[in-house]
């Protein structure tokens, strides 16, 4: 193994560290590729003006070189003033602290912003001791928190590997779910239908013929990506965004820089009606997942979102041989579909005991919930034929 300069580097923009750099440690083999802490998803989120300072999302991305100079390890990271656009969601322990007199913001955040997705966050070049390079970004990352008088340092939907080795350092652990889809080697979607009940397997077949009557579904990626689809699609995520949480966190700018850079890990999913588009999914592709990410339409269509987010996700899935499919965060009804309950983490350093000692006894108990749930939830509602 190569040796580590012991000094962690703080980059204001990812773009300091650069591609070759950064990419040497996001595609280790150790991890499968995830293209949401790839450089160009990254960058296109800050050269955009979404993930930065004025929205709230300030980069202190870390880096360790090696002995000859070379970046060995990066963290992406950022310095927030608020809670928004995380999917783990700590508004309680802010307010809780603050009605306390404390100081909740700013507090630094580890994670692919905007995006509920599990990864690995301490990435590591595969020449390097993975132990001694995580724990030198996660001291980094902590004198950090204390050089900025940040509350505490938040490490959102680490890969398992990731939260079980922050865990083990002494961060506390914090446990989710997600409802994912596997592939069991199914040959085609009617394979698939074939693993679930009669009940589920008719509900499903109907969804599909009604949501795609009268309406042309075409998957777009690469080159087939155009600015006229994109302008489409961001007209149907403002109006979901505006609806939900009442400001879209992605601009326009991004979806062309992340066509332009990642394209090929793209797969917009669109319907149209005759010669207009009315409603489109966008899914990014990583080595071993379909990851689903936004979804919008102009028109209402009985079940056109689940066959645009769910059933064309396991469509594509299959043909290309990919074994999951995370559709996102939330959404009981996604079980009934074939997306049955899976866990995802967090890791928190909060500085205050005072603060520190009541959250570690709400998440001893949030987890142990929250299996009890998953497991429930996958026993009672599985759409899956029940084994002989």
């Amino acid at each position: 193994m190569i040796a580590l300069k012991s000094e962690v580097r703080v980059h204001r923009r990812i773009a300091e560290i650069g591609q070759t750099g950064w990419d040497a440690c996001a595609t280790n083999p150790a991890y499968q590729a995830n293209p949401f802490v790839s450089f160009a998803f990254l960058d296109a989120l800050e050269q955009s003006g979404c993930a930065v300072a004025q929205t709230g999302w300030a980069p202190h991305h870390l880096a360790v070189e090696d002995e000859t100079g070379a970046i060995a390890a990066v963290m992406p990271l950022y310095l927030k003033s608020h809670s928004q656009g995380e999917y783990v969601f700590d508004h309680s322990w802010a307010q809780a602290y603050e009605r306390a007199g404390g100081r909740y913001y700013p507090k630094l955040q580890c994670a692919a912003p905007f995006s509920p997705v599990t990864g690995p966050r301490l990435l590591v070049r595969a020449d390097i001791d993975p132990v001694v390079a995580r724990r030198t970004l996660l001291g980094g990352a902590v004198s950090l928190a204390e050089r900025l008088e940040a509350s505490s340092l938040h490490i959102t939907f680490p890969s398992q590997d990731d939260w079980t080795f922050l865990g083990d350092e002494g961060l506390l652990q914090r446990q989710d779910q997600q409802y994912h889809w596997h592939n069991a080697g199914y040959a085609s979607f009617d394979d698939f239908l074939g693993a679930l009940s009669s009940n589920r397997r008719k509900t499903i077949r109907r969804e599909r013929r009604d949501a795609q009557a009268g309406l042309e579904i075409i998957g777009l990626t690469g080159e087939t990506l155009t600015e006229e689809a994109w302008d489409a699609f961001y007209q149907f995520y403002e109006d979901t965004g505006a609806r939900k949480w009442g400001r879209p966190y992605l601009n326009r700018q991004f979806f062309s820089r992340l066509g332009q850079t990642l394209g090929d890990r793209v797969l917009l999913v669109m319907a149209k009606r005759g010669d207009r588009y009315i409603a489109g999914a966008l899914n990014l592709l990583g080595d071993d997942c379909i990851y689903g990410r936004n979804w919008g339409a102009v028109e209402d269509v009985p079940f056109l979102h689940f066959e645009l987010c769910y059933y064309q996700a396991i469509d594509h899935a299959i043909r290309l041989g990919l074994p999951r499919v995370e559709a996102g965060a939330q959404g009981q009804h996604k079980i009934a579909r074939g997306y049955l309950p899976a866990p995802v983490f967090s890791a928190h350093f909060i500085a205050d005991p005072a603060l520190r000692e009541p959250v570690r006894r709400y998440l001893d108990q949030e987890r142990a919930a929250v299996q009890n749930e998953m497991d429930w939830l996958a026993e009672e509602y599985s759409p899956f034929k029940a084994a002989n």
